[in-house]
């Protein structure tokens, strides 16, 4: 399958793990919008013994250092925040912001975290319940005066924010199983897997049960964003190999045309991680890449 014609590619960082300077974070960001980058994301991993961001926290820093990037979590375990809470984090962000918000969510792939925690942590049939639940509590508090939801996992009583989003703000959901996958194709904005767990050929099939579920709840599928997770090393020494984007610029933007081609038009880069790496590929690797899908 190819992208149109005139498709804008967007392109964004995957800031996974970095710190403990808080510099760093504010330097990386500002970089990333000054090269042309889309997208500035930050991941959602509390607990363990590297340095790391909560997310919320950091993109509202992020927020004021920046004037034009998307701001995105990529993506929030659903366990650490109430969802009638988190509508109102995100309303909030996004009006600091001026709309600069991508709200990624997934299920918590990561029961030893919230375990860690304290916090509950639910089966695999669960998890995919309450993301459902989640979406619907939060896409209508910023969609209704009042709500009232009872669900097998979360439940509000007329609640309600003020004010309320002034636009659509885009949940991007992190989704692999079939049912999770139905769920992202009828209520999210756009689906964002990791390419190191798939690979490009499993995304591609997943994909098609993405935009089936989008079709079935009379939606139009080409709406929604496909984005995605994918690991580029920038070394003209060594080849492409698994689900990781390498080689030559030349070699690395074939690669990601690729990625286009099936359907995947906005990657979230990780490994750029130095200004020099993220300088060579935003003069080297996104114009070839955008060209060649902006071609009339």
């Amino acid at each position: 399958m190819s992208a149109p014609v005139g498709q804008h590619v967007g392109f964004g960082i995957f800031a996974n793990y970095r710190g403990p300077d808080p510099d760093q974070l504010v330097e990386d960001a500002r970089d990333a919008e000054r090269l042309g980058f889309d997208l500035f994301a930050l991941s959602d991993h509390l607990h363990g013994d590297r340095a790391t961001w909560e997310p919320w926290t950091a993109l509202g820093f992020l927020a004021a250092a920046t004037t034009r990037i998307t701001l995105a979590t990529d993506v929030l375990g659903l366990p650490y925040r109430a969802p009638a809470v988190l509508a109102k984090m995100a309303e909030t962000l996004d009006r600091l912001s001026r709309g600069r918000l991508v709200l990624g969510l997934g299920t918590g792939g990561y029961e030893a975290e919230f375990a860690a925690f304290g916090l509950s942590t639910r089966s695999p049939g669960q998890k995919v319940a309450a993301l459902d639940e989640a979406v619907q509590v939060i896409t209508s508090l910023w969609q209704r005066p009042t709500t009232t939801f009872v669900g097998r996992h979360f439940a509000v009583h007329d609640a309600r924010i003020e004010p309320r989003p002034a636009h659509r703000i885009p949940v991007w959901l992190g989704t692999y199983g079939p049912r999770a996958l139905t769920v992202t194709g009828r209520l999210a904005d756009g689906w964002l897997p990791s390419l190191q767990r798939l690979g490009l050929a499993e995304a591609s099939e997943l994909r098609k049960t993405v935009r089936s579920a989008a079709r079935a709840a009379g939606r139009d599928p080409d709406t929604l964003t496909c984005a995605c997770n994918v690991q580029v090393v920038m070394d003209s020494r060594r080849g492409a190999g698994g689900p990781v984007v390498a080689g030559s610029s030349q070699a690395v933007a074939e690669q990601l045309a690729a990625l286009v081609r099936a359907g995947f038009t906005f990657p979230l880069l990780f490994g750029l991680d130095d200004a020099e790496t993220r300088e060579r590929f935003a003069t080297e690797v996104m114009p070839l890449v955008r060209a060649e899908f902006a071609r009339a």
